[in-house]
């Protein structure tokens, strides 16, 4: 039995595991890899502290924090497939909201099973897909998700970045060292990313923006030689000649291992209490872009974990007094 399982390998995982170890939790943490969805960025402005870091350093900076607390057990890679609330005890004490206090067993694609008292799921999200005819067909064949990654295959070739938020401004950014051409597609009629970088997309003259535009069909032989989309405005379907597409509309909660567990809004995000990343299942905590936070940024969600080992801490010790049997 641990006291803390922290799921996730991202800044809020980060941030919530070594808090744990900093306050001597028998803690888990349980992730696919560290780093979390900044990994793939080339350049990362805003982490404070750093004027610029790579995704690739800001991982291995995290790992090598996180490997300093020892009294935190570390599972990579591995990924959290459900969380069960099990040994389940009625606390009648008045003074105190837990009224249900809970074990939690943690199941894993390894088959394994662990359990703790309280547990973190800052377990992040994933990048939102277009579901369109083609995308799956040329996943890796000219539809990429990740520009840091992939933008250096596309050099001298004419693409289109799906997205106006920031994530479609720095793709288009990412590629201009690279494309020929980019067109920069856009669902509504005017760009919604930070003012900074709209700027330097609009002012390169590789960059042309396709406002009120749904991409409607991928197409190609071994690798993507177009897309079609149609123009809201007018209803006209048109076509790019494009050799490659990138997605970048936004991402997906990775909320589904406590579905039916905590409350989660209409968007997959696990709503929390923001003054102490507490769910609506007592000894359940999350943090980081799984959460209802308006704002999904690094430095955000490493306070979110910090504030979610620290809440989880004190609920463990007010516990241990209510409940001494169960501890």
């Amino acid at each position: 039995m641990h006291d803390l399982i922290v799921i996730g390998g991202g800044p809020a995982a980060i941030g919530a595991a070594v808090y744990a170890g900093r306050k001597k939790l028998k803690a888990l943490l349980i992730a696919d890899a560290i780093g979390g969805q900044s990994i793939v960025s080339d350049k990362i402005e805003n982490w404070i502290g750093e004027i610029a870091i790579s995704g690739f350093e800001l991982a291995e900076k995290l790992e090598k924090h996180l490997r300093t607390q020892k009294s935190v057990e570390i599972k990579i890679p591995e990924k959290v497939l459900k969380i069960e609330a099990i040994n389940c005890i009625n606390e009648n004490n008045d003074s105190t909201k837990h009224k249900r206090v809970c074990d939690f067993a943690v199941t894993t694609n390894k088959n394994s099973s662990y359990s703790a008292k309280a547990v973190i799921v800052a377990s992040g999200a994933r990048r939102k897909r277009l579901g369109i005819l083609g995308e799956d067909k040329f996943d890796g064949k000219g539809v990429a998700f990740c520009s840091t990654c992939d933008a250096p295959i596309f050099a001298g070739k004419d693409v289109a970045v799906v997205g106006g938020g920031n994530a479609g401004l720095e793709a288009v950014a990412d590629l201009f060292p690279y494309a020929d051409k980019i067109y920069l597609l856009v669902r509504g009629d005017a760009l919604k990313g930070d003012a900074v970088t709209q700027e330097e997309v609009k002012k390169n003259s590789k960059t042309e923006i396709l406002f009120n535009t749904i991409p409607k069909e991928i197409f190609g032989e071994q690798f993507v030689l177009g897309l079609k989309y149609i123009n809201t405005k007018t209803n006209e379907e048109k076509t790019l000649n494009i050799g490659g597409v990138f997605v970048e509309i936004g991402s997906v909660p990775n909320s589904e291992m406590v579905r039916g567990l905590v409350d989660i809004n209409q968007y997959g995000e696990i709503v929390i209490d923001h003054r102490t990343c507490a769910t609506s299942h007592t000894g359940i905590f999350a943090a980081g872009d799984v959460t209802d936070e308006l704002y999904k940024q690094n430095n955000i969600s490493v306070g979110e974990g910090i504030i979610a080992a620290l809440s989880a801490y004190n609920y463990i010790l007010q516990r241990q007094k209510q409940i001494p049997a169960s501890s």
